[in-house]
């Protein structure tokens, strides 16, 4: 065999696990056809984040004005899209080294299964005793000329005046904050009437209600039938149901992702896949013995995360090195949408707990009259924390602020080890710090 291990893809469900697979002396390959590090590294979430942040830090400065604050800077689109090359464009060779430099053998270029222990790249066939699909998700696309996706907004020499966004889930409502935010006119079309379907609804609505002050248009239950490009004018204009008409300057595809395991010839060894991804049991192997598959090529209920690939990537060399033989135990699994403010949770979802009043018990609270809060004169902040009614342990919390991150990265630890309301004040924190209000903005005693 060429190796004991090899992973078809490079991203996060790969070298979390990879790497410290390599330095226990195991033999690992990884086949990687586009750049090392993988969707998130190059043209995802850490992109966009470096966009993102000159925004945060305006809406900072505009609820300062007058308050030791006179004048808000102007985004530079330009400048910011070229700092983020700045950072971006070496992560490939960042990804790749990560590899080579504890002696994992990178093969570049398109794989293809063979038979369950043989892979083809190219002309040259490798083998090994077990391999990982880690082969994550491409954008979903419309059959609208033009249209482009979130890997090529990312990337925008310059903002448009006019920016269309189909779809209202993270990348839609994330993009259209951005969009908005530099001083594009955004409209935001979704088949049904609800953005964020995940989070909860008295948040998002609130989310909402801010981008329409904030100039957005929004367009429930519109499903576009028809689009033609106008070449000449640069314009793309969008047909629907009961005479729908609208021409835009850029429609951004926002309508999803779908799994890339389509293009592995799969066939050939008999793995089961469907629309949602690989089928794995509890040890994230498939129905072949030698195959698993890792990340977001993975068909589960859990949400498809990075934090979640590399938690699986870590499981599978723990599983591989022999030192944990047992079942995925998934934790507690936070998640966020960086929109203006954010919304982060973590455990049972707050929508969840308000439906089942007999099993949860919710402590909500504003942050509109803690002084803290108000130092960057925040307003609208909201936490509530879910508690199971019979143990009193945490189980869930959610938040919509501009640090929401950092407060439930706080809690999350706490639902993991389902902390009691009583065991939750016993702590001391750095004061003043968010972790600190979080525990005195609530008496949960």
């Amino acid at each position: 065999m060429d190796f004991s291990v090899l992973y078809i893809g490079s991203g996060q469900a790969t070298w979390n696990g990879a790497v410290p697979l390599a330095k226990s002396g195991v033999k690992v390959g990884v086949i990687e056809e586009s750049q090392y590090g993988g969707v998130c590294s190059n043209k995802g979430c850490n992109a966009k984040i470096i966009l993102d942040k000159p925004l945060q830090l305006i809406d900072q400065i505009k609820a300062l004005q007058g308050r030791g604050l006179d004048g808000v800077p102007e985004v530079n689109w330009e400048d910011l899209m070229a700092h983020k090359h700045e950072l971006i464009v070496p992560q490939d060779q960042h990804g790749k080294d990560r590899l080579d430099n504890v002696g994992i053998q990178t093969i570049n270029g398109h794989a293809e299964f063979v038979d369950a222990h043989k892979v083809r790249v190219g002309k040259k066939t490798y083998t090994a005793d077990k391999i990982v699909i880690a082969t994550g998700l491409r954008p979903h696309r419309l059959d609208i000329p033009g249209a482009e996706n979130s890997t090529d907004f990312l990337s925008l020499p310059h903002m448009p005046e006019h920016v269309t966004i189909l779809g209202g889930g993270f990348v839609a409502i994330e993009f259209a904050t951005i969009a908005s935010a530099v001083g594009a006119k955004v409209d935001v079309i979704t088949r049904g009437k609800q953005i964020l379907k995940q989070f909860p609804k008295e948040y998002t609505a609130s989310i909402q209600a801010d981008l329409k002050k904030a100039g957005v248009r929004f367009i429930p239950d519109m499903e576009v039938e028809r689009a033609t490009k106008d070449e000449e004018a640069g314009t793309i204009t969008l047909e629907g149901p009961k005479g729908f008409e609208l021409t835009t300057d850029y429609v951004l595809d926002a309508t999803g992702r779908v799994p890339n395991h389509d293009q592995l010839n799969l066939e050939a060894v008999g793995v089961k896949a469907n629309h949602r991804g690989i089928e794995v049991n509890e040890y994230l192997q498939t129905n072949v013995e030698n195959i698993y598959a890792a990340g977001d090529a993975v068909d589960k209920t859990i949400p498809k995360l990075t934090p979640t690939a590399a938690f699986e990537s870590r499981y599978l060399a723990a599983k591989f090195m022999g030192t944990n033989n047992g079942p995925i135990q998934y934790p507690a699994i936070s998640e966020i949408v960086f929109t203006s403010p954010r919304i982060a949770q973590v455990g049972v979802k707050l929508d969840e707990a308000k439906a089942n009043p007999d099993k949860y018990e919710i402590t909500q609270a504003s942050y509109d009259g803690d002084w803290y809060r108000q130092v960057e004169n925040e307003q609208g902040a909201e936490l509530a924390l879910i508690f199971e009614k019979d143990s009193q342990q945490l189980v869930g919390a959610a938040e919509k602020a501009n640090a929401a991150e950092e407060t439930i990265n706080t809690i999350v630890p706490y639902v993991q080890m389902r902390l009691t309301k009583e065991q939750l004040n016993d702590f001391v924190y750095v004061f003043p710090s968010i972790a600190y209000t979080l525990q005195r903005r609530l008496p949960l005693v």
